[in-house]
């Protein structure tokens, strides 16, 4: 069985913010190091790392995973492979390497993802031919589709907002509700922050030392006055959706046994594991059916859960998730979301697994979920079970 021992992340820092100047690689390093420190680790005993990040164009390119724990002083004998998986680049990173502990392949794997949404390059195209006569348009790989096939149907390729403006339609969830939500998602944020709870989870980037994008004074009303951006007479603003990130996170995952080597307990179980894909437009539904699986593959129900992370892409599609689920939204997002905190696309998975596995400490809860959706009709998500509480009734 694959246990989480310990986790950590960078503050989220605004696109052009206060981490525009640090390289993703550069940001991975941090995250890594602080990991190995924190632990106290043998960093040569870990036996595989599996690194996410949603771009890889730019300084994030040739296997940034290897290069973060290269930069982070780690030696030469660790190895690392960067899997992509767009948004849930790192929640993916973290299945396949407990899925390595749970075949007996590995005993320790080092996880976790980067992403630096300001540094992301403009990309050229090559012309099939040389010296084209005409004009070429430099591409951002921010975020959203770039270099569209022709071949790929109009409606799949639509923008991340008008797509999740198409699932309000379908829906009928309110302005006023995504505002709500985007509300109370930095709220708890900012207030989760004032009590410590991230202190221990957080590892400052020079003089960024909590989350760039948290409004503790956003109302429901104020965001209300917000415009919206992807339709005239839209409901998606730049308030009810999450923001462009930049940060990194790192998730420490081993066996049983691992833990005479890192010297402490694991702190919660991966008990369950889910993925799942839909049309590409209706990507922001498709944690429910992602999370569905991973409850059945952990032999529990939606009654047993205590907790949920589930990534903020937008309000809206969060707000439908959590519809579907029928279960009680008070126990979603109980310390803020991505609309609050942020999404740098590769770390937000980290994240999420971090946050979940000390909710549950906290709220002295058995069972969490944490989901994710994901570009181009995807989602993944994992069950944790806390490790305080194994084996108990449920």
């Amino acid at each position: 069985m694959a246990y989480v021992f310990a986790a950590t992340r960078t503050p989220f820092g605004k696109f052009n913010g206060s981490l525009a100047d640090q390289r993703p690689d550069d940001l991975a390093a941090t995250v890594i190091s602080s990991l190995v420190g924190k632990t106290g680790l043998d960093a040569s005993l870990i036996e595989d790392t599996v690194w996410g990040c949603a771009n890889q164009a730019g300084e994030d390119n040739r296997n940034v995973g290897r290069m973060g724990l290269l930069l982070a002083g780690l030696p030469t004998s660790v190895p690392a492979t960067t899997v992509n998986r767009l948004c849930g680049s790192s929640l993916d990173a973290a299945i396949i390497g407990s899925r390595a502990i749970d075949t007996g392949d590995a005993d320790l794997v080092l996880t976790g993802g980067v992403e630096s949404m300001t540094r992301a390059p403009w990309v050229l195209p090559k012309p099939s031919r040389a010296f084209p006569a005409g004009n070429e348009t430099l591409v951002s790989t921010t975020l959203g589709w770039r270099l569209v096939n022709e071949r790929m149907p109009k409606e799949w390729t639509v923008s991340l907002g008008e797509a999740n403006e198409q699932l309000q339609e379908r829906f009928g969830i309110s302005r006023e509700r995504q505002d709500a939500f985007a509300a109370r998602s930095h709220q708890l944020a900012a207030a989760a922050w004032e009590s410590g709870f991230y202190d221990d989870l957080v590892t400052p980037v020079g003089d960024l030392t909590r989350d760039e994008g948290i409004r503790a004074n956003s109302t429901t009303e104020t965001l209300g006055g917000l415009k919206p951006v992807f339709r005239k007479d839209g409901t998606i603003t730049a308030g009810n959706a999450s923001p462009l990130n930049d940060g990194a996170s790192a998730v420490l995952l081993g066996s049983e046994k691992a833990a005479a080597s890192i010297g402490s307990d694991p702190i919660a179980r991966i008990a369950g594991r889910g993925v799942f894909a839909l049309d590409p437009q209706d990507f922001g539904f498709a944690p429910v059916e992602a999370a569905n699986r991973a409850l059945a593959s952990a032999g529990i129900a939606w009654g047993d859960v205590g907790a949920v992370e589930l990534n903020e892409a937008f309000a809206v599609q969060s707000l439908a998730c959590v519809d579907a689920w029928k279960i009680d939204p008070e126990i979603v997002n109980v310390k803020g979301g991505a609309i609050a905190i942020g999404h740098p696309l590769g770390a937000s998975g980290g994240r999420l697994i971090g946050t979940l596995a000390a909710v549950l400490k906290e709220k002295k809860q058995r069972y969490g979920v944490a989901a994710i959706c994901i570009g181009v009709g995807q989602a993944l998500a994992l069950v944790l079970e806390n490790t305080e509480l194994e084996g108990g009734a449920h």
